[in-house]
């Protein structure tokens, strides 16, 4: 009866840790989009929203570590449960880096609404922006389903993100040889650009963590990147 007790206990914690992780990731996933939209439609009052609202992200990551923290301290979970709650912290640390890089992107837009426009550049970085979006939405997804084949695919489709990344990387270069008055402009999107493929990488990240709570298997650390800019400079 005791033991009952104090498994119904430790579920009850776990289930409201991952409440928070849940709520985490939609506001994270709430920021990705709107810190794209902005960009595009030059809306300084919406990027400056999506850097207010990094706060609330903060404030949640903070809150998972503490109860967290005291779970592992209360209720001393195996070592198969506690892989299970130390999965919760890396996955809620990658929030926060993602919400940190669209942040980081909302803080540009508020510098590029006063330099020359580059032409299709914000709807490509928009479009690359929501396919990281969707890969988050999975990852979550197979985190809560425990669907490692899920997790998977989102791995898998990180190559699509890195493909966009250095498509906009030589599209930038371009435009600043064959003009030099967009190269402040061009500047700033190639940061913004990488930022969202940066969000890839952490997006990447929860997937393998949630391969490896589910089959106690590391995904394949040799997995290919696709940015290949390193060797166009």
């Amino acid at each position: 009866m005791v033991q009952q007790h104090i498994t119904s206990a430790y579920d009850r914690d776990l289930e409201a840790i991952q409440a928070h992780i849940m709520k985490m990731g939609g506001l994270v996933e709430a920021a990705i989009m709107s810190s794209a939209r902005s960009l595009e439609m030059r809306d300084v009052e919406l990027a400056n929203e999506v850097r207010a609202g990094d706060k609330a992200i903060d404030a949640l990551e903070e809150i998972i570590n503490q109860e967290t923290a005291r779970l592992i301290a209360l209720r001393a979970p195996t070592a198969s449960d506690l892989r299970l709650v130390l999965s919760v912290l890396k996955v809620s640390a990658n929030l926060e880096r993602i919400g940190d890089y669209a942040k980081n992107i909302a803080k540009r837009t508020t510098v590029l609404v006063e330099v020359p426009q580059v032409p299709d550049s914000a709807a490509a970085l928009r479009r690359m922006a929501r396919e990281v979006e969707l890969m988050l939405k999975d990852a979550l997804d197979s985190y809560i389903q425990r669907d490692a084949e899920l997790a998977s695919d989102v791995i898998t489709r990180d190559h699509e993100v890195d493909q966009m990344y250095n498509a906009l990387f030589r599209q930038f270069l371009t435009f600043m040889a064959e003009d030099p008055r967009s190269i402040t402009s061009c500047m700033h999107l190639h940061f913004i650009a990488k930022n969202i493929e940066r969000m890839g990488d952490h997006v990447t990240a929860i997937a393998e963590q949630v391969v490896y709570l589910v089959t106690g298997n590391r995904p394949d650390d040799a997995r290919p990147k696709g940015d290949t800019t390193s060797t166009t400079v």
